[in-house]
């Protein structure tokens, strides 16, 4: 949990971000995509009509407000609220916070000011991190303490693991997986509370991207094996050391200081003859030996020769290489199918296109086929809606993930507004493609979530309703923010690692 103070002497923060948040962000996109999962609620209904809640900053003190920009708890607390689901009204406040010994008590409270899960004697979220650091919360499960002791409830308040454990906490970057800790032993649990493996080994660490991939367990003897999600042992802990490659029935362990590609039986398939695994395919190795990379078959055969610096498989029998610091797209044969021009190119979890980078300011996107299709600034790539937002010149556009071109309306058919320009001004239009909002301001973003749109004018920002009223004036200088996004009157903060709005 978190007490703390923000750097400035003004504001406050939780000390467990500031502790705990190791911000390596690479480009502004993947800063507004993680705001944009952090900050929407799951749910079925759309958005524009759901209630949301969202910790807020006024006058030096912390409360929460709804997604109406509406008060829910009064801003008379010293440090951040917590807020695990923005669709629950579940908030976590911290008091007598002591930095020196970083000790602190809570208080839950839901919108009608009440306190809730007051059996315990603290009630924390469970914070998680992604692979750059965003900060995101364990959903439908928090940790409780009593008589000194963890446990886990939901969001129900029901009791879903016994208050027995000395900590609990994630496993970074890995959902539904928590780490349980025993006198000096650990274990791991899911976010109902089922015991996966027991608390009986010295360390466990994630396998995979994924909690289905499994864990790498180290027991009292150093010896490392693999428990999968279903409780099932995959390989015994005999092994000096279990990397965290695997495909195909193959897995990469290190027995008698020898590095091996093994199967799940623990016969050998190729040993002695690489310093890395980088990949494991159908039936072929993506292997390292010294400072480069290429490509070997089952029988150690060398198929593409070790002359790159990098290469990922992207299907087919194509791979991404990377050679004199220039990325390109070759075959098995080694033909070069896109030239190596690019600072980066790579695939997105969920798409089925290349997204090839020659600076910050232009991406080239390439189908499945390797046929170039758009190039512009990509905005955001949106694989659970299936579009991308992209500025192509002066125009943001959106295409579906078969590249035929979608307008705003299509990709969010729950909006009132849509973002319009004429003659280097922007105005908004409603469905129906009448103009609501005259091409008065400078600067404008898209209706968000939860119907309200950010406009400019000159140097300041202010907000409009979903019906395009003013609901702020412009007023606001929000130069050093990397994403502009209003809730009534009030703006997210310039600081990220926070998610939070003030005035």
């Amino acid at each position: 949990m978190s007490s703390g103070k923000r750097y400035e002497p003004k504001r406050k923060l939780n000390m467990k971000k500031v502790l705990g948040v190791i911000v390596a962000i690479v480009v502004i996109t993947m800063i507004i995509i993680s705001i944009k999962r952090l900050l929407e609620p799951k749910t079925e209904k759309t958005l524009l009509s759901r209630e949301a809640f969202f910790s807020a900053y006024k006058d030096e003190k912390w409360g929460v407000i709804d997604s109406k920009g509406n008060e829910v708890i009064p801003f008379e607390y010293d440090e951040m609220i917590l807020i695990p689901d923005s669709s629950k009204d579940i908030f976590i406040t911290i008091t007598n916070a002591n930095l020196t010994e970083g000790t602190y008590q809570t208080k839950v409270l839901n919108k009608n000011k009440e306190e809730i899960y007051g059996d315990y004697e603290l009630v924390e979220p469970i914070d998680n991190f992604d692979v750059v650091g965003n900060l995101w919360y364990e959903r439908n499960v928090l940790k409780v303490r009593k008589e000194g002791k963890y446990g886990l409830i939901n969001f129900d308040g029901n009791l879903i693991l016994d208050c027995s454990y000395d900590s609990i906490s994630s496993l970074k970057g890995l959902d539904n997986s928590l780490i349980i800790k025993k006198e000096s032993n650990y274990g791991l649990v899911s976010n109902t509370g089922d015991i996966i493996v027991k608390p009986e080994y010295k360390n466990i660490q994630a396998f995979g991207n994924n909690y289905e991939d499994g864990y790498i367990v180290t027991n009292i003897e150093d010896k490392q094996g693999l428990i999968g999600s279903n409780k099932k042992e995959i390989l015994p802990a005999k092994y000096e050391q279990i990397l965290q490659k695997h495909g195909n029935d193959c897995y990469v362990v290190k027995e008698s200081g020898i590095l091996k590609i093994i199967n799940s039986k623990g016969e050998t398939i190729l040993e002695n003859q690489f310093d890395d695994v980088i990949e494991i395919l159908a039936d072929t190795f993506i292997l390292k030996r010294g400072d480069n990379v290429g490509v070997v078959n089952t029988s150690g055969e060398e198929l593409i020769p070790f002359t790159y610096q990098n290469l990922k498989s992207i299907g087919n029998n194509g791979y991404i290489a990377q050679k004199d610091n220039l990325y390109g797209v070759i075959d098995l044969s080694g033909n070069t199918k896109i030239k190596f021009e690019y600072d980066m190119i790579s695939r997105r979890e969920g798409t089925n296109f290349l997204e090839a980078e020659k600076n910050i300011t232009q991406t080239d996107i390439y189908d499945n086929n390797l046929n170039l299709k758009l190039s512009g600034i990509v905005s955001e790539v949106n694989a659970e809606k299936g579009y991308i937002s992209i500025r192509i010149g002066e125009e943001q556009k959106y295409y579906n993930f078969k590249f035929e071109e979608k307008t705003e309306q299509d990709i969010f058919p729950e909006h009132t507004l849509f973002l319009a320009k004429n003659n280097g001004k922007y105005g908004y239009k409603n469905k129906n493609g009448e103009l609501i909002v005259d091409y008065i301001y400078d600067d404008a973003k898209p209706q968000n979530n939860y119907g309200y749109c950010s406009v400019k004018k000159g140097n300041v920002w202010g907000c409009l309703n979903d019906q395009g009223n003013i609901a702020l004036e412009p007023s606001v200088n929000l130069d050093n923010n990397l994403v502009i996004d209003f809730i009534g009157k009030w703006h997210l903060a310039e600081d990220l690692n926070m998610y939070y709005y003030e005035i």
